[in-house]
C-alpha cells in the first residue's frame, strides 16, 4: 500500500450541447441567470476523482488504493476496478444509498458546466487514516470529496506523519478558507488550475505570491496552454501541453494529470520531467470520451513521451 487515493467515487453523465454557452448568457441578468440547454447525446461512464487518478496510476504500473465510501450500486465497478489493476480494499458500501453521480454539459469550446450529486460520498468522512497502516503509505492524495472528509484527511495526514498531495479543485466552493489554507500548508503539492488558483486567492485572501509559499510544490493547469509547477522559493517550469491525436472529451483530463504526477513523485523523477509526463497522460484523456476508456501500455507511454520530447533515462526507466 504505497498509495492511497482519496475522493469522489462516481457515476458520470457526459452531455453535448452543440452551440456555445457564452452565447447564451446575458451579462446584465448574470445574478438572475434561467438557462436550459438542450444537449445532443448522453453517455453514462464511471467515473469519480479518486477513481479515475487510481485508473490513471493504473495504466503506469501502479496499483493505488482507494479509500472512499460507495453506494449499493457499486458491485460491478467495484469488480472492474480491481481488473484494471486498482486495489479497492479501503472502499465501504453504504447499505441504502447510491453512488454520488456527476452531471455534466460540455459545448463546442469544451467548456464545461456540471452538478454533483453526493449520495454515498456525503459517509466519507467515517472513514480514516487511521483505520490504515500510516507506516505503509508512501503518499495519499486529498481530492474532491465531502468537505467534511477532505478536512478530516489533512488533519490526519499532518498528525500521522503522512506526505499528500492536495487537490481542492471542484470543492473550493464548499470548503472554508481556512482549511483550504491548512490543506496547502501541510501538502507536499497543491495542485489546481488556473481558475481554481484565483478562487483560492479569493476565499483565502492571499496574494499569490503568499499562497505560492504555503505547498512545498504548487502546480497550476493552464488546459491547452500546459502548466506550471512551482517549488517553493525556486523559479516557475512551464510544462508544455501534449498535442492530441484527435480532441473527443476534456473530462477527467486533471485526474490523468495528477496520476502522472504521483508517478514521478513516486519514481522521484526532477518536476520538468514528472510535468512532461504528467501532460502526456492527460491527452489520452482527451483522445477518448468518458474518464477511463484510454487504454496504453506502459511500454506505449514511454515510445510516445520519446516521440513528443526526446529521449529520457528517468522516462526509459519505468520499464524496469
Amino acid at each position: 500500500m504505497s498509495i492511497v487515493i482519496t475522493g469522489s467515487l462516481a457515476y458520470d453523465y457526459l452531455m453535448s450541447f452543440p452551440g456555445r454557452f457564452k452565447d447564451h448568457i446575458l451579462p446584465e441578468k448574470i445574478e438572475h441567470v434561467s438557462l436550459s440547454f438542450l444537449v445532443d447525446s448522453m453517455r453514462k461512464q464511471r467515473g469519480g476523482c479518486a477513481s479515475n487518478i487510481a485508473y490513471n496510476l493504473a495504466l503506469l504500473g501502479e496499483r493505488p488504493c482507494i479509500m472512499a465510501t460507495a453506494g449499493q450500486d457499486f458491485g460491478e465497478y467495484r469488480e472492474w476496478l480491481e481488473s484494471k489493476g486498482v486495489d479497492t480494499s479501503g472502499i465501504v458500501e453504504i447499505p441504502g444509498e447510491f453512488t454520488a453521480s456527476f452531471f455534466v454539459s460540455t459545448d463546442l469550446d469544451n467548456n464545461q458546466i456540471a452538478s454533483f450529486y453526493t449520495g454515498a460520498m456525503a459517509y466519507a468522512h467515517q472513514l480514516s487514516f487511521r483505520d490504515l497502516n500510516p507506516r505503509e503509505i508512501t503518499i495519499a492524495v486529498i481530492s474532491p470529496n465531502d468537505p467534511r472528509a477532505m478536512v478530516k484527511y489533512v488533519r490526519e495526514c499532518q498528525e500521522l506523519g503522512i506526505p499528500y498531495v492536495y487537490d481542492p479543485s471542484q470543492q473550493i466552493v464548499r470548503l472554508e478558507g481556512k482549511d483550504l489554507v491548512e490543506g496547502a500548508r501541510g501538502a507536499e503539492v497543491l495542485v489546481v488550475n488556473d481558475y481554481e488558483f484565483g478562487m483560492m486567492c479569493r476565499k483565502t485572501g492571499l496574494p499569490e505570491e503568499d499562497l505560492l509559499r504555503l505547498a512545498k510544490v504548487t502546480i497550476i493547469t493552464e488546459g491547452e496552454k500546459g502548466s506550471t509547477i512551482v517549488p517553493r522559493g525556486e523559479e516557475p517550469i512551464a510544462i508544455p501541453a501534449v498535442p492530441p491525436r484527435r480532441l473527443v472529451d476534456p473530462t477527467g483530463v486533471g485526474d490523468a494529470y495528477r496520476a502522472g504526477i504521483l508517478k514521478g513523485m513516486l519514481r522521484e523523477v526532477p518536476w520538468e520531467i514528472t510535468g512532461r509526463m504528467a501532460s502526456l497522460a492527460a491527452t489520452y484523456v482527451l483522445e477518448e470520451p468518458g474518464t477511463q476508456n484510454h487504454v496504453y501500455t506502459l511500454e506505449e507511454f514511454v515510445r510516445r513521451y520519446q516521440e513528443v520530447f526526446g529521449e529520457t533515462e528517468e522516462v526509459a526507466a519505468l520499464l524496469r
